[in-house]
């Protein structure tokens, strides 16, 4: 898998996870966020994201663009801006 930028992101969590953490850490020899970033990668790959209605949209149109995933806001100004309907 190819490494993209880390994101930083503030949460809380109870002092018992805390604790917990801090155990696993040390055990794994990982990082508490390296252990969080996993479980999130987990989570988020058993969500049941087939029933949910609004992924039908995806892929839908073509835009010829191979860049819209990440530049969609400005090609949005600029479609904006030029007062096209």
């Amino acid at each position: 898998m190819r490494m993209l930028k880390k994101k930083p992101i503030q949460i809380y969590i109870e002092p018992g996870q805390d604790n917990l953490l801090k155990i696993l850490s040390k055990k794994r020899g990982v990082s508490k966020a390296a252990i969080i970033r996993d479980g999130l990668d987990k989570f988020l790959k058993e969500l049941p994201v087939n029933e949910d209605p609004a992924m039908g949209l995806v892929g839908l149109g073509s835009s010829g663009k191979g860049d819209l995933s990440r530049k969609h806001d400005g090609y949005l100004v600029k479609h904006i801006s030029s007062g096209k309907k």
